[in-house]
């Protein structure tokens, strides 16, 4: 789970730090001083899956930083942290998942992110994955194609990053939905990222390519023209 914490105030990033950890000991956040360096991180390195901020900020607008946040991101579940309950109205205007007064207590984070599981399960179907001691909520339709190395299973996504699990195919299949299909033994790809469909290979959208096993080209083929039909039937 990639989280992050803007405040200007050393201590109570602290505070959250050691919230965050009382819920669970195996998280961790990135803390931001500033709205403007926590924008810059999102633009140049990578999205976060929850931000907590602090709404009075100084010199800075929290609630046009959170506007940013939105547009750069709008699956980044949003918690806002305050001194006072003066800004609620604006906070869920946005659409904001919590409104926590401090001092963060590790109930108000837990609240929080039992609200994010909640919301992405419904609008966005979500793998959620603990490894070792990381967590990982990932989007289904972020996927493009499941692999294996060794003993590791490869979550290759629409980003670029790729993913290692050590969990069997089996284990990992029933986690996901329709949208993907097997294509081999040890691969599955998402439909929705398959640019073309030959008789005996595919396309994805990232350019990796996939030839059938000659047993199962007829199975892949009926598969995916019924997932064509149904998506299609579906739109209409």
């Amino acid at each position: 789970m990639h989280i992050a914490v803007c405040d200007d105030s050393r201590l109570s990033q602290a505070l959250f730090i050691n919230a965050l950890h009382e819920w669970n000991p195996e998280q961790d956040a990135e803390c931001f001083a500033r709205g403007a360096d926590l924008l810059k991180a999102m633009r140049e390195q990578s999205l976060f899956d929850i931000v907590f901020l602090d709404i009075c900020l100084p010199d800075e607008n929290g609630i046009e930083i959170a506007e940013e946040i939105r547009t750069l991101s709008p699956r980044t579940g949003l918690v806002f942290i305050t001194n006072s309950l003066d800004y609620a109205v604006d906070a869920w205007s946005l659409n904001a998942l919590h409104y926590l007064v401090k001092p963060v207590t590790a109930e108000g984070i837990g609240e929080a992110f039992q609200r994010l599981k909640s919301i992405s399960s419904e609008s966005h179907p979500v793998l959620f994955l603990n490894i070792g001691k990381e967590s990982y909520m990932i989007y289904l339709d972020e996927i493009v194609y499941i692999g294996s190395s060794r003993h590791a299973k490869e979550i290759h996504l629409t980003n670029g990053n790729v993913i290692r699990v050590w969990m069997g195919f089996q284990e990992l299949e029933e986690r996901l939905d329709e949208r993907f299909l097997k294509l081999n033994r040890g691969t599955i790809a998402n439909m929705e990222h398959i640019r073309r469909m030959g008789k005996e290979y595919c396309l994805l959208d990232d350019g990796t390519r996939f030839d059938f096993p000659r047993r199962k080209r007829e199975s892949v083929q009926e598969a995916y023209e019924a997932y064509l039909f149904l998506h299609l039937s579906e739109r209409k």
